[in-house]
Parts: structure tokens; sequence; C-alpha cells
């Protein structure tokens, strides 16, 4: 599929549309706007990590009611079980009276899927996702049932309050496209935020797009090519990011333990072709590589002991990597 101006300059405007529409509600905090929409354009999951209070759950409301999708949300407990999530089969009887097994959908099958406090449920009740967010599937018994499209789950979790807490496995972290630090916000912003919350008027927000235009923006998405020098520039972070690798700089060496896998190849790529279209260019630049590589590497990136008593940040590890890869060019 050739991308024409008109489809990227149409793309263009629905985002700005869209964005314009998020801001209505939501104060501040661009920088995670942008991230989730590109997330969901390119068919990832979000992992949202902030302290309370910080507007996670509205954000995910917010984009449900203006891109007109559906939107469910599960508060992940101790005692939710797989089947609260994904549904259970149940007996029903026909117009004959006969009985029969009917499949009764969960909350996930819906195509904005908020898991709140993710790292509260049981690992087992965790694991139920696992299916849903890579293969976009749900199987019960010897069915398989396939999600909506477009899908997209955002979890959140509390950094801060760890009692009573599952703290996600990393095959499960792999499963997340991106994952964000939610900031807590300026002044400026704290008082912009209190104004609207407090006050009589409640805004009114409108519905600016829909499923099917979604969809076609991902597929557009897909066709922006990616030169040979930034596809090498995106790979060699990858790689640097492996400690066992004789080309890893000294600090991968030091501190990481372990690094990212092939999803997180594929989801700088991915994620960096659709930043590239909305800043209206047909290709991607290394510093399209460089904005994704941060949410992309941020969760896939395993401190060692020495990584972890010395206070190193996975930012920081990123920030260093990327210099080192920048300099070996």
């Amino acid at each position: 599929m050739e991308i024409r101006e008109k489809d990227l300059i149409d793309f263009n405007e629905k985002v700005a549309l869209i964005k314009k529409e998020i801001g209505k509600a939501i104060i501040g905090q661009e920088d995670v706007i942008d991230l989730v929409l590109i997330a969901m354009l390119s068919g990832g999951n979000v992992l949202l990590e902030g302290v309370p209070g910080l507007g996670k759950t509205q954000l995910v409301k917010t984009i449900g009611k203006v891109l007109d999708l559906n939107f469910s949300r599960i508060q992940f407990t101790p005692d939710l079980m797989p089947a609260d999530v994904v549904g259970t089969n149940i007996i029903t009887h026909d117009k004959d009276g006969r009985s029969q097994f009917t499949f009764n959908k969960g909350p996930v099958f819906s195509n904005i899927v908020l898991a709140d406090e993710i790292n509260r449920a049981t690992p087992k009740t965790q694991s139920a996702m696992l299916e849903a967010m890579q293969e976009k599937t749900v199987t019960v018994g010897n069915s398989t049932y396939k999600l909506d499209k477009p899908f997209l789950l955002l979890a959140t979790q509390n950094p801060i309050e760890m009692e009573g807490t599952y703290p996600l496995p990393e095959a499960q972290m792999d499963r997340f496209l991106f994952k964000l630090n939610v900031k807590f916000p300026s002044i400026d912003e704290l008082s912009e935020i209190v104004n609207i919350t407090t006050g009589k008027d409640e805004k009114k927000l409108d519905r600016v797009s829909s499923d099917d235009e979604i969809i076609k923006m991902m597929e557009i998405s897909k066709n922006i090519p990616v030169s040979k020098k930034v596809m090498d520039f995106a790979m060699a972070i990858i790689v640097a990011t492996h400690p066992e690798d004789n080309s890893s700089p000294d600090i991968t060496k030091k501190y990481v333990r372990f690094g990212s896998s092939p999803r997180g190849a594929q989801g700088i790529i991915k994620s960096a072709r659709v930043k590239a279209l909305m800043e209206g260019r047909y290709n991607v630049s290394f510093d399209d590589i460089t904005y994704v590589a941060y949410p992309v590497l941020r969760h896939r990136i395993i401190l060692n002991f020495e990584g972890v008593a010395d206070g190193i940040t996975t930012d920081f590890i990123i920030d260093e990597i990327i210099k080192a890869v920048k300099d070996s060019k």
C-alpha cells in the first residue's frame, strides 16, 4: 500500500483533533497522551506507573469516549479469578428446555481495557491476560475467540505501595509495548486540574473518531519506510542492552543482568513509524528511534544487584546506551 499525501494530511489532522479533545479533560501529560496514542496505533499495550490521583484512570476513560470505542474497566484485586477477566462457559437452556454451554464474555472483550492496579491480582489471574495481550485472542476450553479490533490494554500500577502486591513477571512485562511513568503535575497544571474537577461545569467531550478510522490509521503506519541506517541504529541499541555481547558498552556489562527481547526491536520500529507519521513525515528518523527507545526498553532492561544497589535507573542506562551507539557510528 503506497502512502498518498492525502493519507498523511488526514492522519495528522485526525491525531491533532483527538489530542485537542483529550486535552479538554486531561491537563498536561502531553508526552503520556502522545505515547498512548502511538501505542494504540502500533497495536501495542501500555503499562502506566504513577502515584494515586494523577489521572491515569481518567486518561483511559477519556480516550475511550473521544475515540468512540468500547471501554471496560477491571479492578484487579487478590480475589479476582481468570474467569472474571476473560469470561466462562455457563449452562443455558434453549427454547426446548435442553441444556447447553454458552460462552459468557468477560470484560476483556472490549476495544479499550483498563486493568486498574494490575499488580494486586494473583499471578494466576495476571497470566489470564497474556494471550489477549499478545495474540488478541482468548481461549476457554477448546474454543478460541477473537478480540475486537482495535484492542488496547492499559494497565496501571502504583510504585510506592508494594504491600499485598504481586510484581508482574518479566514474561508479562514484555507483552507491554510501552511502560510510561506518569509524573506529578506542575503548579499551573495542578491549579487548572483543581479548577476543573471541583467546579460545577463538567467538560463535554465529542467523539471525533471510530474503530474503522483507527484501524485504517494503523494500516497506514505499517507502510512507513525505514532506511537501512535507521534500522541498524535501532538494532544496535537493542543489542547494546545485552551484557553478554562483546560490543555492549561498559555500563551495560556493569549494571545489566538481562537485555531486551526481540519484542523490543519490533516495538521500536512499529512505534517509530507512527511517531514519524504524527510529525508529518514519510520516513522514520534517528530522533524517532531515540524518542520511543525509552518507553519501549524501560521495562525490558533488568538490572543486576549492583545496579539496584547503586540506585541506577533503566532510563539512565538507555541514555548511556544511545550515546555509546551514536559515538560508534
